[in-house]
């Protein structure tokens, strides 16, 4: 199976990454983005007996070692 995790900043959590991208397409000449939020997506391959086992295996990764749940949040798609 394979699962998409989409790891993205929590609200209200300060993105300098996405600030300086902004910047950037501003000055590239396109003054009409407002803002830019980063993120990261993970494509994972997972042996597992169904969707929802797969999806508790990656819940777990997530908040063992992708995601960090103080200041990130993710959501996660599984494909059979």
């Amino acid at each position: 199976m394979k699962a998409t995790v989409r790891v993205e900043l929590k609200d209200g959590v300060l993105d300098p990454q996405g600030v300086t991208i902004r910047n950037a397409l501003v000055d590239m000449g396109y003054p009409e983005v407002g803002s830019v939020r980063s993120g990261r997506i993970f494509t994972l391959d997972v042996d597992a007996d169904g969707s929802a086992s797969a999806k508790t295996r990656v819940e777990e990764m997530c908040r063992r070692l992708l995601a960090n749940p103080v200041i990130e949040k993710y959501t996660i798609e599984v494909i059979e």
